[in-house]
């Protein structure tokens, strides 16, 4: 059994990797605003947590005594995210603030603050996007969020090269189009080819595994661009 802290999952992807872990023995701890809606049975087999934090405004203390609650973090998997759909003239630095604080700047509280509760081999995932990738296509209304994703993907390749030497793996997976709510935000009546519940045991397997395999490494995972 391991044990994993996952960022957003009270929808989207992160809700539907929860429950595939949930259902594969692991213990889980979620932070988002919203509480997801899982059997009450997790909660009293003390298998998974939930830690209603408004990652606009992270309050330290309240991630540190959760996390001392769990003792040991196996995995993290930063997932997270915001988006604002808005033509490049219209956006406001409160536009740019925001993003950046959800998709950025709350990861880096939240790896701050777990470092001394990771175990030593412990993987982190950080969630970018294609649209957060050198060279691949970008889509008119999604400047905020897609440099929110470059900025992820260029600092998970930071912190492996900083913790080269600790033993701690850090990844990040570059979605492309996946059937959630963010992408009915981004591209209204797309539909993607592939579903969240789907997606979402492929991100399982690489959390648990994922760290055999590559090593500071941003993976497309895409079906689709968008």
């Amino acid at each position: 059994m391991k044990t994993i802290v996952v960022t957003g999952g009270s929808r989207g992807i992160g809700f539907e990797t929860i429950r595939y872990l949930l259902s594969h023995g692991h213990r889980v701890l979620n932070i988002s605003r919203n509480t997801p809606d899982f059997d009450e049975d997790y909660y009293k087999k003390g298998v998974f947590f939930h830690l209603p934090f408004d990652l606009k405004n992270p309050d330290t203390l309240a991630l540190e005594r959760t996390f001392d609650t769990l003792g040991t973090i196996d995995v993290i998997f930063n997932n997270a995210g915001y988006l604002v759909n808005k033509p490049f003239l219209l956006l406001t630095k409160e536009d740019f603030l925001n993003v950046f604080q959800i998709n950025v700047f709350s990861l880096v509280q939240i790896l701050q603050t777990a470092l001394k509760y990771l175990t030593p081999n412990a993987h982190i995932v950080n969630v970018s996007s294609i649209g957060g990738l050198h060279g691949s296509q970008k889509f008119p209304g999604l400047s905020a969020y897609s440099s929110s994703k470059g900025a992820v993907t260029v600092l998970t390749e930071c912190l492996q090269a900083e913790f080269q030497e600790g033993g701690f793996t850090f990844n990040g997976l570059a979605f492309g189009a996946v059937q959630t709510e963010m992408l009915s935000e981004a591209f209204p009546g797309y539909k993607a080819p592939i579903t969240a519940a789907q997606m979402a045991e492929f991100v399982s397997w690489f959390l648990l595994n994922g760290q055999k395999y590559f090593k500071g490494k941003i993976l497309p995972v895409s079906l689709s661009n968008p």
